[in-house]
């Protein structure tokens, strides 16, 4: 039921918007979040005086013009029905970023949180609709979820450094929802996601990602860039004290594994080396156990639940892992030519192609970028 009482009115989205300004350029000049300014400008959140006074200041407005007492009808915010990119069923109250993939079509894409800080979102679930995949959300920046943003599905963390040299240049966000390969190229075929991660080696070939590609997207014209080359191992713990040098040794009773989705090429890899070693799955301990995404995985090693996983090299870094190599891949991002075109998936690329992406990237992941921003198909 609808009541009646004083509540304080902004027009910071729509002076910031006739100024030219960006809410994560605003967020930053005034020192809050991107999420901050959002929240100002659904109405969720009231500032404080200092806060409205450098946003007065920085706008070159009065506070009078920014915000206003008025009494009127208190309204909700907005809800939507979204399609879930999580390989998990949706929550109540699960914080989600909101993006708008083409026309209607809305996605919402979980975040999680740590121990130091709660997860950027636009809303949460209000709840899990009969259809599997689908939600209905509440939203507080439903004109900011559609606006400038690109949904990247894949299990490359070190995306993150792409992503944000992307949104620092040119605005633009990328949502990162976490997938395997195959799950992030099937959500790519349903149209939900515009660029998809994968790093599929074909059996036979030897030929990472192509191959399947060509099978999954008969007939579409489909652009495929790489992203840098990794090396794929094997995971263990710093000074490797269960002395773990080849896949037989995951057979070993003193060894735990945690593995990876099925769908996932880390998953992939690992069948493929058991299957050379003739080591059946179900003599290594651990091997019903998923973890989702590569650096989940070696923090399962970390934390001492495992004594091994299938994963990056770069995984094993961030936590201080040792690192037992077994090939290199090439990680590509894949997506159909028409949505190329867009305005920011042109700024996504421009910035694939920069200099200093490549030296992040190899001093930061410890990637391979001699073919990074190249054209593979």
């Amino acid at each position: 039921m609808a009541t009646s009482k004083t509540r304080v009115e902004n027009r910071l989205g729509q002076i910031r918007k006739n100024r030219g300004v960006g809410a994560s350029d605003l967020a930053r000049r005034v020192n809050v979040s991107r999420q901050t300014i959002y929240a100002i400008e659904a109405g969720t959140y009231v500032p404080n005086t200092e806060l409205a006074l450098h946003l007065a200041r920085e706008l070159e407005v009065t506070v009078d013009d920014l915000f206003a007492l008025t009494a009127g009808v208190q309204t909700s915010n907005e809800s939507v029905a979204a399609e879930m990119l999580s390989a998990s069923p949706p929550v109540e109250g699960q914080p989600v970023r909101v993006c708008q993939v083409t026309g209607s079509r809305w996605v919402g894409v979980p975040v999680s949180a740590t121990p130091y800080y709660l997860p950027e979102a636009d809303g949460l679930v209000r709840r899990s609709t009969r259809a599997k995949g689908r939600a209905d959300l509440v939203v507080f920046a439903k004109e900011e979820a559609a606006h400038k943003r690109l949904v990247l599905a894949g299990c490359d963390p070190a995306t993150s450094l792409l992503a944000n040299m992307v949104e620092r240049s040119s605005g633009v966000e990328v949502v990162s929802a976490a997938a395997s390969s195959k799950l992030a190229l099937a959500w790519l075929k349903e149209g939900k996601v515009h660029i998809a991660g994968s790093h599929l080696e074909d059996a036979r070939t030897g030929e990472f990602n192509l191959p399947y590609i060509r099978e999954e997207f008969p007939g579409d014209e489909m652009m495929v860039v790489t992203f840098a080359r990794w090396e794929e191992g094997m995971v263990v713990a710093s000074g490797n004290p269960q002395n773990i040098r080849e896949p037989a040794d995951l057979a070993r009773k003193d060894v735990r594994i945690v593995n990876r989705e099925a769908g996932s090429g880390s998953r992939a890899l690992l069948d493929k080396l058991l299957k050379k070693a003739g080591v059946g799955a179900n003599k290594v301990r651990g091997y019903e156990r998923v973890a989702f995404g590569h650096l989940a995985a070696a923090y399962c090693v970390s934390s001492g639940e495992a004594e091994a996983c299938m994963a990056t090299r770069p995984a094993a870094r961030t936590f201080g892992l040792d690192f037992v190599p077994l090939r290199s891949a090439r990680y590509d991002l894949v997506m159909r030519k028409r949505t190329a075109d867009l305005p920011a998936v042109k700024a996504f690329l421009d910035v694939l192609q920069r200099a200093a992406l490549r030296r992040k990237l190899e001093m930061l992941a410890g990637y391979d970028t001699s073919q990074t921003g190249t054209l593979v198909s």
